[in-house]
């Protein structure tokens, strides 16, 4: 089998020389109060079960303090949408996240794998090394992205004040090129706290704006095979690549009698 049409739209459009560095995108969970909860996260990649192209994950990460960890234990299901605006090409993507918490965590607990997870089980029955690949996702990270996870305090803990921050290290150099025990103490302290987020996709909605007419297709696996359906596209999005959105806009201040502060 080879990669899914989706996949191969998706690179394309990262190829495009105005996307480079579009890297970020929102990725949603639902908290313990069934609110939906976003943030943007980096991706680090994309990956397959051995000999198996056609189960594809994207790669991202996380801090275990945070409260997308205990949020994906309750529900794995996530969402995320990313926007690649040098191709005008929005991808959502929704599936099911596997988290791969360190050993040295305190009361360290990796997210199960759902039975419908199907690469992730592939990975799974093919004896995968989760630490393994979680390591190479921090190593592969700026010194300064590094210290994030070195961090005292997780993201979203609470702050006496914005001072607290100052004496945090703001570079961590990998495990290898560590000069002194503080480097070797600030390492540890980050692979502890990092987590590997993996994304099993089972649906993909792809929206192609610089293709004319505008064209909508969504993904769906079914039964082991990804089937493709085409979709009217929404009707605000033939603005987004248009001049007709400047119109809009101004008969929206002529109704209003309020200026819009942005114009795309």
């Amino acid at each position: 089998m080879s990669a899914p049409a989706w996949l191969e739209a998706l690179k394309k459009a990262l190829s495009h020389p105005e996307n480079k560095g579009k890297i970020v995108y929102q990725v949603a969970t639902v908290d313990s109060k069934n609110h939906p909860r976003v943030r943007s996260q980096v991706h680090r990649g994309f990956m397959n079960p051995d000999g198996h192209p056609e189960l594809s994950i994207l790669v991202t990460s996380t801090d275990a303090r945070t409260p997308k960890v205990s949020q994906a234990h309750a529900n794995q299901r996530v969402e995320l949408a990313w926007w690649l605006d040098g191709s005008q090409d929005q991808f959502r993507i929704a599936g099911f996240t596997h988290l791969c918490l360190s050993s040295a965590f305190p009361g360290a607990k990796s997210t199960p794998i759902p039975a419908e997870a199907a690469a992730l089980k592939m990975l799974e029955a093919q004896g995968f090394d989760w630490d393994a690949k979680g390591k190479e996702v921090l190593d592969a990270m700026s010194p300064g992205m590094r210290a994030w996870w070195s961090a005292p305090k997780g993201s979203g803990t609470p702050l006496s004040s914005v001072e607290e921050q100052k004496g945090w290290a703001s570079k961590v150099p990998p495990e290898d090129e560590a000069k002194d025990d503080e480097d070797k103490n600030n390492y540890e302290t980050a692979a502890k706290n990092f987590a590997l987020m993996l994304i099993d996709p089972d649906e993909v909605d792809w929206v192609a704006l610089g293709a004319h007419p505008n064209k909508r297709t969504v993904f769906r696996k079914e039964g082991g095979q990804w089937v493709e359906q085409l979709l009217a596209p929404h009707q605000i999005w033939k603005f987004m690549n248009m001049s007709a959105l400047d119109e809009e806009i101004s008969a929206c201040e002529r109704s209003s009698n309020v200026a819009l502060p942005c114009r795309m």
